[in-house]
């Protein structure tokens, strides 16, 4: 076999950095969730983005954080305050609450799930695999913490290993909107984007499927140079500034990529 060329495998590679840099675009503009969601954990209902540092996010901290100060050791309180303080920016911070989360709630499967995401976000892969590992069970997995394992071996960029993860959560919680909208972004992440969109379409029509799954979904069609569907899907959900400014970022992106 022909090895592939020098060119091919820059494409190639430009091609990941490109979807990878969608990809955390997406996240950080959509990442509005509920308690069980598990691609950006939060335990706030639904809600739209607000900016990293906005009144909307700073109000959240401040709630939050009252709430955190009265008593450390209130799992709600614990969950939400690190997901306004990710939510906002302050990911440090984020991580020193969910650390001392942990240690208060040692056998708090949520707490640990979060605990690890956090920890892969900011590049702690093994770290995060072992606070995952110790929170499982395998009498009773937690299909929560699997698709936090599986989205680690995303970020590390071992997308098969992932999806098998994903697929094995998604028997212990069938059509889980959260579940398929982190196994849509897998796809996307190896450039199957006709899975993606499925996997995607799929989770946007479920019942607690969230922003955060329909702006997926945006990105995976405006990729695929469906922007006018793109566009009324962002448009939903955010407002109209933040939607123009994510699809003109995707449409300059595509153009790199063509280029």
């Amino acid at each position: 076999m022909q090895a592939p060329s020098t060119h091919s495998a820059t494409k190639r590679s430009g091609l990941t950095k490109t979807l990878m840099a969608m990809t955390a675009l997406v996240l950080v503009t959509g990442c509005a969730s509920n308690k069980s969601n598990t691609g950006t954990h939060s335990p706030a209902s639904g809600t739209h983005y607000s900016n990293p540092g906005s009144a909307q996010a700073r109000a959240a901290v401040s709630k939050w954080g009252s709430a955190y100060e009265k008593d450390r050791t209130n799992r709600m309180a614990i969950l939400g305050y690190s997901d306004a303080l990710s939510r906002n920016g302050q990911t440090p911070q984020a991580m020193a609450v969910l650390r001392a989360g942990v240690i208060a709630h040692p056998k708090d499967r949520e707490i640990a799930s979060a605990y690890g995401k956090v920890l892969a976000m900011n590049g702690r892969f093994d770290e995060a695999m072992n606070v995952l590992k110790g929170a499982q069970r395998p009498d009773t997995p937690d299909w929560k913490l699997m698709s936090a394992k599986a989205a680690i071996y995303d970020q590390m960029g071992e997308h098969k290993k992932a999806r098998s993860i994903y697929k094995q959560a998604l028997q212990i919680a069938p059509d889980d909107p959260s579940l398929l909208n982190n196994l849509g972004l897998s796809y996307l992440l190896s450039n199957e984007l006709p899975d993606a969109e499925y996997t995607l379409r799929r989770a946007a029509t479920l019942p607690g499927a969230d922003s955060r799954v329909r702006q997926n979904l945006a990105l995976v069609l405006g990729i695929q140079g469906k922007y006018d569907e793109a566009i009324q899907v962002a448009r939903a959900e955010l407002d109209p500034r933040q939607a123009e400014a994510n699809i003109a970022y995707l449409r300059s992106m595509m153009q790199q990529r063509q280029g």
